[in-house]
Parts: structure tokens; sequence; C-alpha cells
């Protein structure tokens, strides 16, 4: 079930959101805002969340809550990762959130904060037991960033490996299982009060494994996404119905991002749409799809806008 939707991910983050295309974030916060207002016109009592900011910046905060984005919304989503990109340090965590609460306005969710094994199992294992003493009562949703490896073979997508070095490499040892499938000694200190984001490729083979794993550990919040680009994509909606049928037993934490490149200002889904209300009209649809809460009866078949 749907519980709630995250509108963008990381839209500070260059690659996620071209910001040098739309510099002061205006036409994110009016695309938000839009998107916002047609989720609240079909399903009234959604919780709307603004994508989770990376890295965590009051000053884009408060430049959004000046827009009056954050009046549309009921959470504000952080990401951290102080033991392998961020410049801070992991005991920060409750002054982070108590930055952006007080730069906001609004409850802060984090929707994304791991530690990869990537130097030592050790390490994920200290990092999840300290960052469930410092955040599992301080936030109402927290998520750790995630069940699964990501396989070898595939790329990090929306990272650059020219532009991060050997930290690119980070990306793949973020899981609790590992991409052959055995469970990481971090997955022994997992509370399942805290949810899991888990993002699900186009067609992902894992899919039911994971959900697997998820029901073995007692997980109950999901944080995944719909991604717009792959919307666009023949027969998407057998893919999307797919996946989001499967997720029906858990609290979802819906992600809507990722500019199809036919509707960008340029051919990349970092980029604004060139109608900001195409945003808006696929997070209309998506939730009129999958909501069992929308006032609007689900639609049969689905078009890709």
């Amino acid at each position: 079930m749907i519980t709630a939707i995250k509108l963008w991910n990381e839209p500070n983050n260059l690659s996620h959101w071209d910001f040098h295309m739309d510099p002061g974030w205006k036409e994110f916060a009016a695309m938000t805002i839009m998107a916002a207002d047609a989720i609240r016109r079909i399903c009234p009592q959604m919780k709307l969340v603004l994508g989770g900011m990376s890295p965590i910046d009051t000053s884009f905060t408060s430049l959004l809550r000046g827009y009056g984005l954050l009046d549309h919304l009921d959470a504000v989503a952080v990401h951290g990762f102080p033991l392998d990109w961020n410049h801070w340090r992991i005991d920060e965590w409750p002054e982070k959130v108590r930055e952006i609460e007080e730069a906001s306005g609004l409850p802060v969710w984090i929707t994304e904060v791991g530690v990869s094994d990537f130097g030592a199992d050790e390490v994920q294992v200290f990092g999840l037991r300290r960052t469930t003493e410092l955040l599992i009562d301080r936030v109402e949703h927290i998520f750790w960033y995630s069940l699964l490896d990501l396989p070898p073979t595939w790329e990090a997508t929306t990272r650059h490996k020219e532009s991060e070095g050997s930290a690119y490499y980070r990306h793949y040892y973020m899981g609790l299982i590992r991409a052959d499938g055995s469970p990481k000694p971090a997955l022994y200190h997992f509370d399942p009060r805290m949810g899991i984001c888990q993002w699900f490729h186009y067609e992902d083979p894992r899919l039911d494994s994971a959900l697997d794993w998820l029901r073995k550990i007692g997980v109950k919040k999901l944080r995944t996404g719909v991604s717009w680009a792959d919307w666009h994509r023949p027969e998407a909606c057998r893919w999307f119905d797919r996946q989001m049928e499967a997720l029906r037993d858990f609290d979802v934490t819906l992600t809507l991002c990722f500019t199809p490149p036919s509707r960008g200002r340029r051919p990349c889904y970092t980029s604004p749409p060139l109608v900001l209300e195409e945003f808006a009209y696929f997070a209309e649809e998506v939730v009129t799809r999958y909501s069992s809460h929308c006032a609007i009866p689900r639609v049969a078949g689905g078009t890709a806008l």
C-alpha cells in the first residue's frame, strides 16, 4: 500500500537535477508544487514528502520554503552517508535533523542512510548500530540504504565513475545482502523498526528474492520508486503493475523522479522538463493507478505521459 509520495530525489544534487539549467531551483519548485496539488486533488490524505536532499543543506531548504513549496508538503526528506561520502561525523546526525526541522518548519524523514562495507564488514556493522542508536527514536521514518548490493556488472545509475574516482565503487557495497545472495554480518544487527530503501531497476530480476528477504527480516516500511523516464518505455505499465502488486503488503514510500529524455529541455533524466505540468500529469497517473486510497477509480491500461 502506498502511504507516501516522495517528489523527486536529491534535487540539490547535480546527478539528479541539473540546477545549472534551473539556477535557484525556481522551475523545480514550480514543478513540484503542481505535482503536489495534483495528488492532493485525487488523494487528499496521501503524505507528500520533498525528495531527499543530499547534501543536507539549510540554505537550500530555506530557499524552497521562500518559494512556498513547503506549504504544499507534509515532510522534508534528507539523505546522509557520513562514513562514506559526507564531510561530517556520524554523531552529528541529530544536529543535522534539528537544523532542517528549524529551516523547514516540517517533520524530517531520513529516506536514505547507509554505510558500505567497501573497506570492512565491521565498518558497516558499526555504522548500522550507531545510526540506529542515534535516530530510531528521533524521526518518524528512517530507511536504511539498502537491502541489496549492486551487481558488479551493472552501472551505478545517476553516479559518475569519472568524477567520483574510487568513491564510485562504494555504491556497489551498500546492501545488507551481497550480490551473490549471501547475507552480510550487518544484517543480523538490523532493527526492523527501520524501513529499507531499495531501488528496483526496470524489469529487475531481483524483485522476488528481495521481497523474500524483506519478509524474512520483518521489514514493514519500504521506500522505492517509479521512474518517469522508464514510464515512457513501451509496455512500461506491465512492469510497474507487477512491481506494485508485489509490494502490496508493505507500507510504501514511492519516489517519483527522472525526466524522460524526450520530454526534457535536454535529453537527460536530470533535465528540467520542457513542460513543467507534465510531471504533475505523471504523478497523478501513478497515484490514480496504484493508490488504494485514491478518490478516482483505478484506470485500466494506462497512458505514458
